[in-house]
Order: C-alpha cells, then structure tokens, then sequence
C-alpha cells in the first residue's frame, strides 16, 4: 500500500523527471551524452528502513532502490523475474512456485558482501518479521496466504503452518487461500521482500532504523547518508545482480521545505539539481521560459489519487480556531450529515486549487473525480471507471445525473448545487439544535507557500459556494513536524487533528479494485484513521468511533467489499461487484477525490519513459533502468518518445497476453 503526501506534488516531481548535474541545453531534440549522477530534493525526512512494516511512500521511494523482491515490473509495465528467475502456478490458482536466482548475495551499507546469498528462507523470515512487528501492511497479504490471519490473530504460534514454505535454498513456495489473478502484483510490495534471518537477530530492534548500516543490501543501491532535513545519498551497488540495468552511479537528495518555490530552477540552473519543479504562477517562471523556451514538459498522472478528506470523530483539537465544546459538536454533526458533504464537494473548485500549484494551463490535467482510475481495470473489455458511472447516477440522479467523472475536469463543481445542498443540510442540522456557520479546521504545512496558496483558494470556493454565514474554513498554519503530526503521521483517527484535510492520497499495491476500496473497511481498513475512525478489529475495549460509523452508514460499505471479494471465478462479476462499493463511497462523499500523482511542469534531464512502469507496488521510484542525459529534455524529444513508448507498451502488452494464453 502506498499512502501519498499531498506536499509532494507541491515541491517534489515524479522521478520520471529526474536528470543529471549538468545545466540543461535547450537545443536538444534527441538523447544527448548520457551520466552517472542524479540529485532531486525531498520534503518528508525518511523514517524506517523496515520495508517489511511501512506503508508511506515517504519511506517505500527510497528501500525501493535498495532491495528487492521477487518481481519486478519493465518500462512498460509487464512484471518480469527480479529475485526469481521463473515461477509457475497451480491448475487450482492456489500454489505459487517460485524459482530464485542463484549467487544473488547480500551486501552491508560499505558495500562488502555479507557472506550470504538470498535464498528462500529470506522470504519466509521476512514475512515472519512482518507480523512480529505488527506490519502496517499486513492487510495486504493476511487474507489472501493461507493459515497467516490465524498466526497474525494468535490462533496459533507455529508460523509453519503458514502457507509460505522454502522447499530448499532457491525454491519458494506460497500457498493462497483462493484464487487471486493479482496474487504476482503483490510481490512487488515490502511486505513480500526477503530478511537474512541471521542478520535481523544481530540487529534485534535496531533493524530497519533510518542509519545505513540497519540493513542488508540486494537492491541497486545503497544507502550512504542519511542527514534529517539535511541530506540523503546514495551509491551503487557493485554486487547487483543486474548491473547492465543500472545506470547511475550516485543519488543525492537535499531537503527542501518549500518556502522558495523559484529557488528549485536557480538550484537546477546552478547544477545543483538535476531536475526542478516549475511554477507556471511565480515571478521567476519567466525565467525558465526564456532560458528554455522548449523544455517545460509536464510528468504524466499515474494511479494515486490525492483527497479531501473529512474527519468524523475528531479526538484532537490542538489546531483550532473553536472556542467552544459547543461549536466543535456542532462540526462534528455537519461532518455527519450527507447534505452537508454534498454541499462541500460540490462547492469545491478543483481546477482553481489545482491553477495554484501548476497554472491555469495545466490547472486540469491531473484532476480526478473517482478514487480508481477509470482504466485500471475493465469490466466486459470496457474502462470499470463506465460502470461505476452508471452505478453512481443509479444511486442518486439528482445529485450526479450530470456529472462526469472523467479524469482531466473537475466534474463536481457547481455552485449552485452546492447551496441547494448546504441548505438541505442547514434544515436537517438547525433541527438537531446545530448553530450555523460550521467551522472546518484544515491545517497546511505554513512554509509552503503553494500549499498555503492551496488552501486558500478551497477556502475561497467552499466559502462563496455555500456562503460565508453557512460554511467558514479555518486555515491552520503549522509548522513541519506538527503538520505532519496532526495528518500524515497521524496513526489513530483520534490523533488526527483536523476537520478536512487535503495532506494525503492513496496508490494501489495490485491490480485489484480492493486495493484503493479495502483502505475503508470499517474492520480493518488501513486509511480508516484518516476519517477520524478506527479499525474495530484491532480497537483495544470499546471502539469509540462505533456510534460515527453508525452515523455514516459505514456498515453497508462493508457489506459490498464482502459481496466483491466472495467472487474470484469471475473477474467481470468481481469488478462489477467493487464498482457497487465505490459508488457508494462517492455517493456518500466520504472523502473528495481531487487529482492524480503527476500532471505537474518541470524541467528535467531524465530519457523519457526509461524509468520502470506501473500501475501498483513501490516501483514508481525505482531508480533502476532510468537514463540521465547532460541536455535537458525538449517537448519535440518528450513528445516523440511518449508517442515511441505508447506503441511498445501496447505491443508488450499483447506479447504478455499472448505468452500468459499458452
């Protein structure tokens, strides 16, 4: 699972774009001399190296580099053999084989071989470890090998019985507990990656500590440095396996807390940074413009989808403007009440909250208005994204008759339902004794100057949609650590400290619609918490979000992901069955979906489309296979590589199809 940090849009670009020390050339039209050295900025200081228990992104982006699970995806996507070199499955679907690669040999962090290769007991002892330490991933993979929710619920203490067995040194096997067509995509997440047994009992709990030498190495590269809010780096692995497949030799990354949105293209200009966000709204945008009149090319959008999250049984008010108990049990209530989410999501002006981070040019690209992209899957050879459409309009009419939930525009928006709705809302609430107008804390990372930006425009569309005197959003300017603390770092729904939030998003870890739709399972939903809610399955005592759940109606949700996930005969029924659930999720308006990861401007020395590709797992960032030119990259390059990229990767996909047939 991979939870997203809205701040890295705002700072950060996708490393897609990521590039060399050299200053860019604008003449370039074509691959230019390649280099070894990358260097980019981050916003959020790296927490753990346990990639057996994190589910951040902030943490998966750099232990994707250095180790490595069973498979891997290509540049186009297709999952290819990483640590195993081939595998077959069961007739029955139930029993994955899996052959390792021999001589693959674990390296410490000064890059000496530790003495011992990856075998397939690495395997087992990392799933092993996973449990032990209460995984935050453990969902991902708990349902689906057998005998393993018993061991992670204590039934039994004999992790034998779990259905992952070394049959020797280089044979893996698992063992599911129904057929999961998706069960390979799941091999590409931390969970599934393997631990020397032997070295995590040297480490004890020390293992997975954000210092070089808490782990052992099989991936691509290193860890050399790791400085928090200062500096990360990397170097390469001289042991790698693959090593025609790596083409740096260094990885540098400077903490940037987004205070000077233009210092990211004088820090690129300087050869300080390979790669730089741009900001069409700056003053030094003009800069960029003339400096390289043909190279602002913009990252394309992948499969996370950012939110506007509401909290709905706040435990924390630490960040507030309310004064009173009256006045927070008042926007408790609003929260509540269906109308009131309504009238939020269709006052909402996504196009102008997204022109503040990349300009009114490309205000739409990365806009979206479902959790699952349309095309991940298909139901009946046709986009699932159709049918969820149809579901949605079945379920209310008058609320989504007319909308479009089609990514690039913002299908919600329309000031005028949004009244209709708050009005609703006002009725029903100032019947229950509830005072008007409603105060919604939002915190915002205050040294960001786009993200405050953001935020204000939300403020300002909510605001003259559902009227001042209904609706007021309180901006809550935090520093780093209590921002991060009172939203993405937040563990507990109570912890959360906030009214709405736009701090965090959601990437899938397999190709399946449960992937996003499981995250709010009111049992055991991994981003349950971000609602302000718990998972009863894992409350200690009573559940003290029991009475919001009830208020919500979160039970039915749970009900249809059961319904999906009883169906594994039949892929079109299963998504069918999913797209029920997601319908009622946006008919409900439990969080606003707002945009994709991408769609952002920068200006980047990266070949194009050479980084790995995929919709789900940590590959996203994965430094292998990526090309750095010394020039900087031209729309006329970009465009006819992507055009280049787009062929073959519907010719691989064929291949793939044709090979899996046979």
């Amino acid at each position: 699972m991979k939870k997203v940090l809205a701040l890295l849009l705002v700072s950060a670009v996708m490393l897609g774009a990521c590039g060399s020390n050299a200053k860019g050339s604008s003449n370039s039209s074509k691959k230019s001399d390649l280099v070894s050295e990358y260097s980019n900025i981050y916003i959020t200081d790296l927490e753990t190296l346990d990639y057996t228990f994190s589910s951040r992104k902030t943490n998966s982006d750099h232990y994707t580099n250095f180790v490595e699970g069973l498979l891997e995806n290509d540049q186009y996507g297709n999952l290819k053999g990483d640590m195993a070199k081939s595998w077959e499955v069961s007739d029955d679907g139930l029993t994955y084989t899996y052959h390792l690669r021999k001589d693959v040999p674990w390296v410490d962090s000064e890059g000496n071989e530790y003495g011992a290769d990856v075998t397939a007991n690495d395997f087992v002892t990392g799933l092993k470890h996973a449990v032990d330490v209460q995984s935050e991933t453990l969902y991902i993979v708990a349902d689906s090998i057998k005998g393993l929710s018993d061991y992670i619920d204590g039934k039994t203490d004999d992790f034998s019985t779990v259905g992952v067995k070394a049959v020797d040194d280089y044979t893996l096997q698992y063992t599911l507990n129904k057929p999961e067509p998706f069960w390979n995509s799941k091999t590409t997440y931390g969970i599934l990656y393997p631990i020397n047994e032997e070295f995590l009992k040297s480490k004890g709990k020390d293992f997975g500590k954000p210092t070089p030498d808490s782990i052992l190495y099989n991936g691509p590269f290193i860890l050399a440095n790791n400085t928090a809010k200062s500096v990360i780096e990397y170097t390469k692995n001289e042991s790698y396996w693959d090593p025609k497949n790596v083409h740096l030799d260094t990885v540098k990354w400077t903490y940037n807390d987004g205070s000077d949105p233009d210092g990211l293209f004088k820090s690129y200009e300087n050869g300080e940074l390979s790669l730089a966000r741009v900001y069409p709204n700056s003053p030094g945008y003009k800069d960029v413009t003339k400096a390289y009149p043909d190279g602002v090319t913009w990252s394309e959008t992948d499969a996370s989808t950012y939110n506007l999250t509401f909290n709905f049984n706040r435990g924390t008010f630490d960040a507030t403007s309310k004064t009173t108990d009256k006045e927070k049990e008042d926007t408790h209530n609003a929260i509540l009440d269906r109308n009131f989410r309504l009238a939020v999501l269709f006052g909402f002006d996504k196009k102008s909250y997204n022109a503040q981070n990349v300009g009114e040019e490309g205000a739409n690209k990365a806009l979206r208005n479902t959790m699952i992209p349309a095309d991940f899957v298909e139901i009946n050879d046709q986009p699932y994204g159709d049918t969820v459409a149809s579901k949605l309009k079945a379920l209310d009419s008058d609320a989504f008759g007319d909308v479009d939930l089609s990514d690039g525009q913002d299908g919600y928006y329309n000031a005028d339902k949004a009244k209709d709705y708050v009005e609703k809302a006002k009725t029903e609430l100032e019947a229950k004794g509830v005072q008007f107008p409603i105060h919604l804390d939002m915190p915002v990372e205050e040294t960001s100057e786009v993200s405050v930006n953001m935020a204000k425009s939300l403020k300002k569309s909510v605001e003259d949609s559902l009227g001042s005197d209904n609706v007021v959003v309180d901006i809550q300017l935090l520093n780093d650590n209590k921002y991060l603390a009172a939203t993405y770092q937040a563990t507990t729904g109570q912890a959360g400290d906030f009214d709405i939030t736009n701090a965090s998003g959601w990437g899938p870890d397999y190709t399946d619609p449960s992937s996003y739709l499981n995250i709010y399972d009111s049992r055991k939903g991994d981003m349950i918490h971000t609602l302000g809610l718990e998972a009863s399955a894992i409350v200690q005592g009573t559940d003290p979000s029991a009475t919001a759940k009830k208020a919500i109606n979160l039970s039915e949700y749970d009900a249809l992901l059961d319904k999906a996930a009883a169906i594994t005969d039949d892929l079109d029924a299963r998504y069918t069955a999913y797209a029920d659930a997601e319908a009622w999720l946006l008919d409900n308006a439990l969080q606003v979906p707002i945009y994709a990861y991408g769609g952002t401007p920068r200006v980047t020395n990266v070949v194009p489309f050479s980084k790995p590709f995929a919709w789900t797992g940590i590959a996203t960032n994965k430094l292998k296979y990526i090309e750095v030119q010394s020039d900087i990259v031209t729309t006329k390059q970009y465009d006819k590589a992507k055009k280049a990229w787009e062929t073959k990767k519907e010719e691989a996909a064929k291949e793939a199809e044709t090979t899996s047939s046979k």
